[in-house]
């Protein structure tokens, strides 16, 4: 398994992944969670916290960070459904921690829809609780 940085002749294969594996990124109600707006949003700030997975020549997973000098943040980590519990993800949950501890953060956060219980079992394994906090958000 190769991990490495997203670039943008990765795009269409990154957006195709992300179809398969997020099925709300495919719900036109969320303009939020265009994929290929998100993936080239994420690119031009150009902070280097937006991986791939490959298994040879085949793209099996992603994962994208943020660190505002605060906290850190996980999104869209995603394994194609034929690479799940074979240990992709934690691969990446890893290798993001790492380059996450590397800028200096102390704390990862993440989201999860509240009905992906799969996602829950997953965060849960790799050592992620529950905060008692409430998520907000507004569309800008």
């Amino acid at each position: 398994m190769q991990i490495q940085p997203v670039v943008a002749a990765d795009i269409d294969a990154v957006v195709g992944l992300w179809r398969e594996i997020f099925p709300e990124y495919n719900d036109p109600t969320r303009p939020q969670r265009d994929p290929r707006t998100n993936i080239v949003r994420k690119l031009a700030f150009g902070d280097g916290l937006f991986w791939l997975a490959r298994d040879g020549d085949a793209l099996v997973a992603t994962a994208m960070a943020g660190y505002d000098g605060h906290r850190g943040w996980l999104y869209s980590l995603g394994v194609h459904p034929s690479q799940r519990g074979k240990g992709v993800g934690r691969l990446l949950v890893a290798h993001a921690e790492a380059e996450l501890a590397r800028r200096g953060c102390p704390k990862v956060n993440i989201q999860v829809l509240d009905s992906n219980s799969g996602a829950h079992a997953f965060w849960r394994a790799a050592g992620y609780q529950p905060d008692p906090v409430v998520s907000l958000g507004r569309r800008l």
